[in-house]
Formats: C-alpha cells, structure tokens, sequence
C-alpha cells in the first residue's frame, strides 16, 4: 500500500481539527480602542514685526512647525535670507489654540519695505 494515500487520510484529519468545535459560535476579530488622550492644543504666539527667522523660531520653540511663509506684497516672492524680512501678519491669530499639525502662514515683507 502506497503512503499517499495515508498521508492525505492524516492531513485532511489535522485540517479538519483545526476549526471551531460544533456549536461554538464564530467570533469576529477583536479590534483595538485607542485610550490615548487628544493632542495637545498649542496656543499661537504673536510673531508681529519680528524678524522672519526670530518667528519661525518662537512657532517652533512653541511646538509649531507646519509653517507657510507668504511675500506680503503679493509679489509672490520666495523669503530666502529669512533675517531681512519682517512679520506683517500671521494666520491663525495670536492666541489661538490650535492642534500641532495645524499650517501656519507667517506674511512678510523685506525691512526696506516697512
């Protein structure tokens, strides 16, 4: 007699142990819950007439890092040499408390420009 046949007898035997005795009823998988807590809300900092470089540092020494840097002449200028620019504006609003991912648009323009 050929082992086959008996080998194929045992696996099918193994196979059919492995499910769920009769009458016990089929779980669903469990999924997790996170209990972590929200982030934290930042308050903004007022950045107003800093230089560009001095407001991207208090944004991110407060947490905030998403920064959006906008030419506030709408010439649509890139503020290269951070230092020679100075705050006009800023979006959201001094004091706001928002979420750590949230954008930051710091509005320049040169120093020679106030």
């Amino acid at each position: 007699m050929s082992r086959t046949p008996v080998l194929l007898l045992a696996f099918a035997l193994v196979v059919a142990g492995c499910g769920a005795p009769p009458g016990d009823p089929v779980r669903a998988p469990t999924t997790s819950i996170s209990t972590s807590a929200p982030a934290k809300l930042i308050k903004v900092p007022d950045v107003s007439g800093m230089n560009h470089q001095d407001a991207q540092n208090t944004m991110q020494k407060a947490g905030l890092y998403n920064l959006r840097e906008v030419d506030g002449t709408g010439q649509g200028r890139a503020l290269l040499v951070d230092r020679n620019w100075v705050q006009t504006g800023q979006d959201p609003a001094p004091g706001t408390e928002v979420p750590p991912d949230t954008v930051i648009t710091l509005t320049a323009v040169k120093t020679t420009e106030r």
